[in-house]
Parts: structure tokens; C-alpha cells; sequence
């Protein structure tokens, strides 16, 4: 038996990993659903929402990303939203009208919208998969698209086990 030293050829490869999982909101993202605040389910009284509001406690809401929405059928006037975010202002880090989904999403393309990607010029991409935490799909998308013009190739995955994704053309 010959002694080799052990190579690791996945940390010598050049590959850089990314993954989104990183740039995950720090902040809590809390639910604000206003169908607890409509009257039987169907309608929103000005007068009893304006007076719910008043009492609520809205120091739950510290520091917090607040998404509202309605999760049921009901018509929700504009100004019900502008009301709820007028009570947030300060308390809450960000407000969004919404649900988390959508705020998530929201947030990664803002996010990667305003990276720069030429540190990735003819770099060999991996972009981590099996996150822990719920990444969206459009995150993925969207990194691909912006890596595209400026990575040798990305892959998807784990630099172990890849699927690739996009390879440049070799230039002749």
C-alpha cells in the first residue's frame, strides 16, 4: 500500500459557492392578516377597525418586517393598508402589503438587483442548493440571470454534486 496524501480536488477546483441562504432577511418577518379585523369575515367597519387599531399592541411588532394582507376573499380598502402602516412607522424595521412569499421574493430581487457581479468574471459558479431556510425559487432565477453575463459556468447544488446549469461558449 502506498501512503498518497489525501487531495481535495472540490477545494482546489476554483469553484465559488454561493448561497442565498446568506443573504436571508435578519429580520423576523411577522403576518399582520386582516381578516381577524373584518366583521363576520366579510366587511371592514372604519369606525371598529379605526378604534381595534387604537388598542392594539403594536410594540409586537419591534424590529420586525410586518406583511399584510387579507387571507380570505374579502374587498379591502386602500386605505385600510395605509392605516395599518401609519401605526407600524417607526416600530416595525420595514412594512410590506403582502405575504411573506411575496415579501421574500420581493426582497432577494431588490437584494440582487443591486449586487455586483463582475467579481464572478469567468469564475466557475455554484449556487448552494438545499437550503434550511425557504429561499425563493425566483431568488435562484434571478442570481442565474445576473451571473450569466459574467460566470464561465454556474451550477446548482453542492460543489461535491453539481447539476449544471450554464456554460459560456468557449471563445475561438
Amino acid at each position: 500500500m502506498i501512503d498518497k496524501p489525501l487531495i481535495n480536488r472540490v477545494a482546489n477546483s476554483g469553484i465559488i459557492t454561493i448561497d442565498l441562504e446568506e443573504y436571508f432577511p435578519k429580520q423576523v418577518v411577522v403576518d399582520f392578516d386582516l381578516k381577524s379585523w373584518l366583521f363576520k369575515e366579510m366587511i371592514l367597519k372604519e369606525k371598529d377597525f379605526r378604534a381595534a387599531l387604537k388598542v392594539h399592541d403594536w410594540g409586537q411588532y419591534q424590529g420586525k418586517v410586518v406583511t399584510m394582507f387579507c387571507s380570505i376573499d374579502a374587498i379591502i380598502p386602500t386605505w385600510a393598508y395605509m392605516l395599518v402602516s401609519s401605526y407600524c412607522h417607526g416600530i416595525a424595521a420595514d412594512i410590506f402589503q403582502g405575504n411573506k412569499e411575496e415579501y421574500l421574493t420581493y426582497y432577494y430581487k431588490d437584494f440582487l438587483s443591486n449586487q455586483d457581479f463582475s467579481s464572478y468574471q469567468d469564475k466557475r459558479v455554484v449556487i448552494k442548493g438545499c437550503s434550511n431556510l425557504p429561499v425563493p425559487t425566483m431568488a435562484y432565477m434571478e442570481i442565474t440571470e445576473r451571473l450569466k453575463a459574467h460566470a464561465q459556468s454556474i451550477m446548482y447544488g453542492e460543489p461535491c454534486s453539481t447539476v449544471p446549469i450554464f456554460k459560456r461558449p468557449r471563445k475561438v
